[in-house]
């Protein structure tokens, strides 16, 4: 799936100042794998750059949608900019590359959903299940970063009080828990990331609490593609939290 933007989805921000250093449409080698990481990050498709500033000690890399409304952030740390080329017709600088000193996204896939995402289009129901299976860890992390960086604390905000997973549906970790959040929370929803992340989903306080049961169709098909002890650490950990689980 490609989705292509004609605006600023990447903008370098200084933490300190909120000084916006960059605002680009694409980037290359920031969402690589960890052992295919290299010193310099470039951006493309300039559309704003602040020239006075070659290096800053603490920046994020904040993604924003087509309204220009942040979805997603990453802390970077220290950067140094190399030499902006030429301005072309439209006044955008095609390219500039940063040596970026600080941490990577480690899930290439990232980059495509986040495009997906920053769409402007509404997320439909089921959306994470029509990108390839390895795609499944991206997408958990997108919803992750996506849900705490629009300031959403771990809880459920649905109204409804009933959770219904389908066992077919699910065959990664992350398929479990992109579903569970979808279930819980709507179409990008997040309800937790591992054993952890989902205790704490269920037990705060924030919004509306854990769901009252959970509906878990063909469970059979979830027990034939997912480790049994993931599984009876999921059934404990609702059984702790006194959400009632029916399978079927």
């Amino acid at each position: 799936m490609m989705f292509e933007v004609d605006f600023p989805l990447y903008v370098v921000v200084d933490e300190e100042s909120r000084n916006v250093l960059l605002a680009a449409e694409e980037v290359l080698g920031f969402f690589v794998d960890p052992e295919e990481k290299s010193p310099e990050v470039i951006f493309l498709r300039i559309h704003e750059i602040d020239k006075s500033r070659r290096r800053a000690e603490d920046t994020v890399l904040e993604i924003m949608n087509c309204r220009r409304e942040k979805i997603g952030e990453y802390y970077i740390g220290r950067v140094a900019r190399g030499a902006p080329g030429a301005e072309a017709a439209d006044g955008k600088i095609p390219s500039v590359s940063y040596q970026f000193f600080g941490n990577r996204c480690e899930y290439p896939g990232a980059a495509e959903i986040w495009r997906r995402w920053a769409s402007g289009v509404a997320l439909e129901k089921g959306e994470w299940l029509q990108w390839p299976v390895n795609y499944q860890d991206a997408w958990l992390h997108v919803v992750q970063n996506s849900w705490f960086a629009s300031n959403r604390r771990a809880a459920r905000y649905g109204v409804d009080d009933v959770a219904y997973l389908d066992g077919v549906q699910i065959s990664t970790k992350s398929g479990f828990y992109c579903a569970l959040g979808e279930a819980v929370n709507g179409p990008g929803g997040y309800f937790g990331s591992n054993l952890d992340a989902l205790a704490d989903c269920i037990s705060s306080s924030c919004g509306e609490g854990a769901p009252v049961k959970m509906v878990w169709r063909n469970f059979q098909a979830s027990q034939n593609s997912l480790d049994h002890v993931f599984l009876d650490s999921v059934m404990s950990l609702m059984r702790e939290f006194r959400v009632d689980v029916a399978t079927s």
